[in-house]
């Protein structure tokens, strides 16, 4: 930028010395040299536009708040440009004001369905019960002369209420800045009231944990009830008298939107001055509404009849239902104490009932338990997936199903998985239910321990019996007294018997057949004599089909005598041969 007083110099300078105009231009640095260095950053933060919004960003605030509280000139202004911005985001993504605005949608739309759903109701509470009454004849010819329903006039003419006042109180401090009395009403203590309200919700969210989005909206004592509307900055409350309609909440709530529309200003930057006010009294009188009760009329017999009617039915369908309910109820509960009986789903949809689930092979049959109850079976459709449960108690029963084991034994499982098996068995089952034990799901052990082998008991039995067989003989000869061939019988079977056992518990066994005589006779003629005896009853065993390879004969003479030969009877005895089983293992 050039000064102009320089620029005259210059041109006045005559021929243009160039001595002359460095000494010009010395000087101008003298005299201006500051002044020119505040005009060249003048002129370029004029000519530099991020520094420029800078500047006017910190003045903008200030600017839009002062402008808001002159007019609403800068609110029409604005209006387009926030309309497009909000079109724009929602083309762009819809879920970002959906998500901004969910908290208060949802509590608002709750709110406005339960207000209308609570009037109507209480609206047709009162047509049922005063549209069979003589006075009902009235009502609609005055609905039809008026035009409004029979059920607005019911209403007005059945409702009895009054406002006797109401107060409106700033909202954060608490203090009241307008109040009201209905003529004929003793005024309480404002600010006594105002104060109260203020401290019973504060009581009311501190102590049980209330959100701060949710609000006081009534108290009712006795006949009278307080309602509540809140606004942003400002509270309205009436004291009713009577059960007032609820259409009366749209007046409160219309009275504190218009006070918050013509006040707002005031409201928002309230410092203890209750003067501008005073313009909210129209409208808080406008909440001072009052209905009468018309004269009382009996009630007609012909109501209480559809009413009871109504409830009878009601009642029967309720308990045929509730019947119904807790028989299925149960039904579910006795499957579910059923060990393999998984229940995946289980509903009620149109009159029937639907029930799903896993269910082991072994485990109760559903179909059987639903016999045992009251339900209609052609009213449930049951699908079942087979699985295989881990239960102790199905493991048990699956080993019971595959191991088949006798009545004298008893199985049980633990959690780990393992058989224990009690009892008596023979030894044929106790080895094959040790190896089908291993196929079986859920087992990991096959424990014998508390197992009794009753084959091994009764080859103790068989061997005992025959080792007490004695067979008699005949008087210095080798030939049978009379009735000894049933004892050979019965000896025989018990052979056979002790062979099977033997078998089965991988024993060998031999018989030792004992020959004996009496002590009358030379010794080794008794010798000869009691093994001619022996060899004698080997003869008739093996003739009987006991192996010869099983049976060994000894002729004992008078050895080791049954009996001491005191009388005759003792040397009969004697006169005998017995038997001696010698058993061995197996040998692997």
């Amino acid at each position: 930028m050039t000064d102009p007083s320089t620029q005259d110099v210059k041109n006045n300078t005559p021929n243009n010395d160039p001595a002359t105009g460095e000494a010009l231009a010395e000087l101008r640095s003298l005299l201006l040299g500051f002044e020119q260095s505040e005009l060249d950053k003048l002129q370029k933060r004029l000519q530099n536009p991020n520094i420029s919004a800078e500047d006017v960003s910190q003045l903008l605030p200030e600017a839009i708040m002062l402008r808001s509280l002159k007019d609403k000139q800068l609110s029409e202004a604005i209006v387009p440009t926030v309309e497009t911005a909000i079109e724009v985001s929602v083309k762009k993504d819809l879920n970002v004001l959906a998500d901004a605005i969910f908290p208060v949608i949802g509590p608002a739309s709750r709110k406005a369905i339960a207000t209308t759903l609570e009037a109507t109701i209480e609206s047709l509470n009162q047509v049922v019960e005063h549209s069979l009454s003589p006075r009902s004849l009235l009502w609609r010819i005055e609905a039809f002369q008026t035009g409004k329903s029979f059920a607005e006039v019911v209403m007005l003419r059945t409702l009895l209420y009054r406002v006797e006042q109401v107060f409106l109180i700033h909202k954060d401090t608490g203090l009241l800045l307008q109040h009201i009395v209905a003529e004929g009403v003793n005024a309480m203590d404002a600010d006594l009231v105002s104060a109260m309200l203020t401290a019973i919700q504060d009581f009311v969210r501190d102590s049980f944990n209330v959100a701060t989005s949710n609000t006081l909206e009534t108290l009712q004592y006795g006949d009278l009830t307080i309602w509540i509307e809140q606004g942003p900055f400002a509270v309205l409350a009436g004291v009713i008298k009577g059960n007032a309609p609820k259409e009366l909440r749209l007046t409160f709530q219309d009275a504190i939107e218009k006070i918050h529309l013509r006040l707002g200003n005031a409201l928002r930057n309230f410092q203890g001055d209750t003067a501008p006010f005073e313009a909210s009294l129209p409208y808080l009188e406008a909440c001072l509404q009052q209905r009468y009760k018309p004269r009382k009329y009996k009630v007609s017999p012909i109501l209480w009849i559809f009413l009871g009617g109504i409830i009878f039915g009601l009642g029967s369908w309720g308990f045929f239902e509730f019947r119904e309910e807790r028989r299925w109820a149960d039904y579910l509960e006795k499957l579910q104490a059923e060990h393999g009986i998984v229940i995946t789903d289980a509903e009620k949809r149109h009159g029937k009932y639907f029930i799903s689930g896993l269910r082991d092979p072994v485990a109760a049959d559903p179909l059987k338990i639903l016999q045992e109850t009251e339900i209609n079976p052609k009213t449930v459709q049951s699908r079942w997936e087979a699985y295989l449960s881990l239960d102790p108690e199905i493991i048990a029963a699956r080993a019971k199903k595959v191991l088949q084991p006798p009545k004298t034994v008893n199985l049980s499982v633990d959690e780990s998985g393992i058989i224990y098996a009690s009892g008596t068995a023979p030894r044929r089952w106790i080895v094959e239910a040790r190896r089908q034990a291993r196929t079986i799901p859920g087992v990991t052990k096959f424990q014998e321990k508390n197992l009794v082998v009753t084959d091994i008991k009764k080859f103790e039995e068989t061997r005992k019996k025959i080792e007490r067989q004695v067979i008699f003989f005949a008087r210095g000869a080798q030939e049978l007294v009379t009735n000894q061939d049933k004892k050979i019988q019965n000896l025989v079977r018990e052979m056979q018997k002790l062979a099977d056992y033997a078998h089965v518990l991988d024993k060998n066994v031999k018989i030792q057949i004992l020959g004996r005589t009496d002590k009358e006779g030379p010794e080794q003629a008794n010798i000869r004599l009691s093994k001619a005896r022996a060899d004698t009853i080997k003869s008739i065993l093996v003739s009987q089909g006991i192996a010869a390879s099983q049976l060994s004969t000894a002729g004992l003479g008078t050895k080791n005598p049954l009996r001491k030969e005191l009388s005759e009877k003792d040397k009969a005895v004697n006169r005998s041969v017995s038997f001696k089983v010698i058993v061995s293992d197996v040998s692997k």
